[in-house]
Order: structure tokens, then sequence, then C-alpha cells
């Protein structure tokens, strides 16, 4: 079972904005123009793009995001962990409140922006809205900007696998091998690269569930990271497994906890 614990990570401060659309004018603080909301926060899930720490910009990890929810509450995804949260809003100051997060083991690179993500966000934040995008400002002027994206399908969507899963654990793709691996389920079957070599084969899916037939794949030699990641997503695409669809991004785990996560390319890529 995995652990709670309380962690100050105040993206899930999006929630305050459901309750409450803020107007800016010119000479607000932050500068730029009015405020709008002319996009709904509330059951939008916003995919958080980078965090700006001291003039610094990071990039945001696969599947960090935020949903904001109609009844005081909001979840957030780190990349890797679940937060969520209460908060409340003045106006377009938002106060963020104690919140819970799970506590899976990750890799570095998403510890690190975990770590960045909380200590930037926390206290009061100000909130803009153009558009499709999202901006959460500190009083020190560190940020962070998100942007909305529709929900990707299941089936006919090109899912890139980012990390690999034993249990409750997420591990990092070798270095020089993101974007090798990668699957599409279409009409009963699903295609795509184990890393390495092309590969096909039928794919069932019912329920929660997607159960893999006899896997057929070409027989080109790689780099040793990369048949590393083969060796493990292959694993993962045999027999009947779990799946977890959120938003754009999906977890695939087989009945003795070994898995994947994957996600979404972005709308017209």
């Amino acid at each position: 079972m995995q652990k709670q614990q309380i962690i100050t990570v105040t993206a899930v401060a999006l929630l305050t904005l459901a309750a409450c659309g803020t107007e800016r004018g010119p000479g607000s603080e932050g500068g730029g123009g009015p405020a709008r909301t002319g996009l709904p926060l509330t059951d939008v899930r916003w995919n958080v793009d980078s965090v700006t720490v001291g003039g610094k910009k990071t990039a945001a990890p696969a599947g960090a995001s935020v949903e904001i929810g109609t009844k005081g509450r909001a979840s957030a995804r780190t990349g890797c962990n679940s937060i969520g949260a209460d908060v409340t809003v003045e106006g377009d100051t938002i106060t963020v409140g104690d919140k819970q997060s799970t506590l899976i083991g990750c890799p570095e690179k998403l510890q690190d922006f975990e770590k960045a993500l909380s200590g930037t966000f926390s206290g009061k934040l100000k909130a803009r809205v153009d558009d499709k995008r999202l901006t959460l400002t500190t009083a020190g002027g560190d940020s962070i900007a998100l942007t909305s994206e529709p929900p990707a399908p299941l089936g006919d969507t090109k899912w890139t696998v980012n990390a690999l899963v034993a249990g409750a654990t997420a591990k990092s793709l070798p270095d020089g091998t993101d974007g090798t691996a990668y699957f599409t389920f279409r009409n009963g079957s699903v295609e795509g690269s184990l890393g390495c070599n092309r590969f096909s084969g039928p794919a069932e899916i019912s329920g929660s569930t997607v159960t893999f037939g006899r896997i057929s794949a070409t027989r080109k030699l790689c780099p040793g990271p990369e048949m590393t990641v083969e060796r493990q997503v292959q694993k993962v695409l045999e027999g009947k497994v779990t799946y977890d669809l959120h938003h754009r991004g999906l977890t695939l785990k087989t009945p003795d906890g070994q898995g994947l996560s994957a996600v979404a390319a972005p709308p017209g890529k």
C-alpha cells in the first residue's frame, strides 16, 4: 500500500479558480494586460509545461498535470506522484492549504522536479488565464506555466514509453532511449517499436485489461541501452495486463507488478 504524506506542492492551488474567475486591469500586479477566463477552469486537465525559479526555466516531465474539481478539491500529478489539496481564493490571489501526496519512489529527474515545484509553489499565488494557457506566479516572481489539452483515447493514439515500473517504483529510461519505444492500439491489434525492433500482434481490450497475443518483431541488433528497454517493454506486452488511462497518460501493469508508463503526443504531433 502506498503511504500518504503532506508535502508542499501548490500546483493544486488551481482549485480555487474553479469557484471564481478573475479579472485584472492593465495596472494590476504582474502586468501584461487583463486576465480573462474564457476557458472553463473546472473539469479541465491542465498540463504543467514548465517551472521558472530565479529566472531559470525547467521543463516539466511528461504527465505533470493539474485537475480542478467542483467540490472544493483539486488533484495533481507530478509525473510520478499524485497530490490532493484544499485551497481558498480572494480575487486572483490563491492561498494553498494542507496537501496530501502519495510517496512513490521516483526517478531522480522526477524527484528534482517535485522538489522544485514544492519550493516554488507555496503560500499565496497570483493566477492569470489567457486562452488555453494558465500562469501561476509567486510574490517573488517565480512561476508555473500550464496549458489545457483534450484527453487522448486508448485506441488510435501513439503512446510513447517514458518510464518503466516495478511495483510502486518508476524508473527512468536509459540515457539516449527516450522516444524509442512506442505503440498504438488499432482494430484489435497493437503495433509499434519495442525500443529497437518494430513489432505487431493481437491485443484484445476488455474493461480495464488488455490481453496481448503472440508478438511478431523484426530482429535488428541495437546498442545495449535500446535492447535493455526492448526486453523490459516486451515483458509487459505479454498475456493479460491491467491498464490505467488518465487523460494523456497510460500505465500498463502485469499481475506481478511489472509495467510501463506512456504518454500521448500533443494534438497535431
